[in-house]
């Protein structure tokens, strides 16, 4: 059964995304973050969580936090393109959400959402990126299960959902099956991000963090971008919902996620070339920009395991790196295609490494032939214990 239903779903799966992905890979001349989608969930006859006393929607909270979030993006990046999934109380089908991000070649996907639970106890803010549990010793069916079919159950409102979706089922774990084969290739962007918004979240008119999660949601899985879902509370919960029905609260709610947009766009920028007007330097050329001028906040480089590194290596290695995950995987894994990749444990994520040199050049010119098989490969240097994007 399970043969059947893999041979029967994940081709169909593996062509949709790749047709999103193929939307979105133009190139825009612009390699500084200047899209981003902001998603408020739920709208129109979707209402989504409803409170107790049943005068507050879940649609109308997320609408008002993304309206403001994006006004306040705007007004500091008028340079940036904000686009919003919905402005209004309307029903837009998960499908669409994630192919107006694709098609406006999204750099960063916000997805705002509020919690329910069937208790009034639970409350607080979580993060979400796409992936399997965060919890390694728990079923991801059997855990955490009751949100995923709440934002995912919008599928079935829709008229055809049926051919729109082929059989993508939020009820039963068996549709989740081929999203825990699919490599997403911004693991580690989502993460970051989900990070900033957690640690900008703490001290908050929420106060409770729930901590950040992997899971299988439809609208992370369908975009083909760094992408997050925002969980701001709890609407059934008594001190949530009072809080959340302040005008204050949402709007410092907003200025939260809108200062992790500003560390992740200071960190993205600063990871591209860019010359004193913020356009791209031309290739081989540097920014023409002062010391003083430089972005504070360098590229991110991720700690290496000691057990990761090769005995008797040189202190500066260079090589191809082919994806990143949050599960370890055996270096002959059939995944790697006939490589065999050093796997490097990178805080929360594993990397997997190939064509691992000494000489920086050398590893470059492996990229093309390594891009055939991987298509977001990339050069990296391992240098004292860290890795580094190459340029």
């Amino acid at each position: 059964m399970y043969y059947y239903f893999l041979k029967r779903t994940i081709p169909a799966a593996l062509l949709a995304l790749l047709c999103n992905v193929s939307n979105a890979s133009a190139p825009t001349g612009d390699l500084s973050l200047n899209t981003v989608v902001i998603d408020a969930g739920h709208g129109g006859h979707d209402p989504g969580a409803v409170s107790r006393d049943r005068r507050t929607y879940e649609k109308t909270l997320t609408l008002d936090i993304a309206n403001r979030l994006a006004g306040m993006i705007s007004d500091a990046y008028p340079e940036v393109n904000v686009v919003r999934t919905r402005t209004g109380d309307s029903f837009i089908p998960l499908e669409d959400r994630a192919v107006k991000a694709n098609k406006a070649n999204s750099n960063l996907f916000i997805s705002i959402h509020i919690n329910a639970s069937r208790s009034s106890s639970p409350n607080g803010y979580s993060v979400h990126i796409l992936g399997q549990s965060s919890v390694k010793s728990r079923d991801l069916f059997a855990y955490n299960m009751d949100v995923c079919k709440r934002e995912n159950s919008v599928i079935l409102l829709e008229d055809d959902y049926s051919t729109r979706y082929q059989g993508f089922d939020p009820s039963d774990p068996e549709s989740f099956i081929f999203m825990q084969l699919m490599q997403n290739s911004n693991l580690e962007q989502s993460l970051d991000f989900a990070q900033m918004i957690y640690d900008n979240l703490k001290g908050g008119p929420i106060r409770a963090g729930r901590g950040i999660w992997q899971n299988p949601f439809y609208v992370l899985w369908k975009t083909s971008m760094p992408a997050v879902l925002v969980e701001l509370g709890f609407i059934s919960n008594e001190d949530d919902l009072s809080t959340l029905r302040k005008d204050t609260n949402r709007a410092k709610l907003a200025g939260a996620v809108f200062r992790a947009f500003e560390e992740y766009k200071a960190a993205y920028d600063s990871s591209v070339s860019l010359d004193k007007d913020g356009k791209p330097a031309a290739k081989g050329e540097k920014p023409a920009v002062s010391a003083e001028e430089q972005p504070t906040r360098p590229a991110v480089a991720m700690p290496v395991a000691a057990e990761d590194v090769q005995e008797g290596s040189p202190a500066t290695e260079y090589g191809i790196q082919i994806f990143a995950g949050a599960k370890k995987l055996n270096p002959s894994d059939p995944a790697f295609k006939g490589y065999r990749p050093r796997v490097i444990n990178a805080g929360k994520v594993y990397k997997y490494v190939v064509a691992i040199t000494a000489d920086e050049a050398e590893a470059k010119e492996k990229l093309p032939d390594v891009r055939k098989k991987f298509g977001d490969a990339f050069a990296v240097k391992i240098s004292d214990g860290k890795i580094f994007p190459l340029k």
